[in-house]
């Protein structure tokens, strides 16, 4: 069974810093991209961040480019999301997501990613 889970979220006021982990188990996740999405209230879940395999490709959202940072650990099986200089409109529910698939790839087709987490809410106050 496919497992995403997602910790570290919480309240911080603007400026701060949180960092997210993903941890997943249950099946093997060898070659597949991780990323980060968010969803806030009443509005769509939106992309944030995404990491290849290897994590020698990284891809951002416009939003989150410069004080974001994504990274995994295949040996700990875990994907991260450092987010800095944090605003309250980055005030979502932030969930772990893996494919198979390039990147380039599911935005070409303008998919999302397969497998899922459950969501860490992440709030932001001014």
């Amino acid at each position: 069974q496919v497992q995403l889970v997602e910790s570290g979220g919480g309240l911080v006021q603007a400026g701060g810093s949180l960092r997210l982990s993903c941890a997943r188990s249950g099946r093997t996740f060898s070659g597949y991209g991780m990323g980060w999405f968010r969803q806030a209230p009443g509005k769509e879940r939106e992309f944030v961040a995404f990491i290849n395999w290897s994590g020698g490709s990284t891809y951002y959202a416009d939003s989150v480019k410069g004080r974001f940072t994504i990274s995994r650990d295949n040996a700990k099986n875990t994907v991260y999301l450092q987010m800095n200089s944090l605003k309250p409109e980055d005030t979502a529910v932030y969930y772990c997501a893996a494919d198979s698939r390039p990147f380039a790839t599911m935005q070409g087709m303008g998919v999302k990613p397969n497998y899922w987490g459950q969501g860490t809410q992440v709030t932001v106050s001014s």
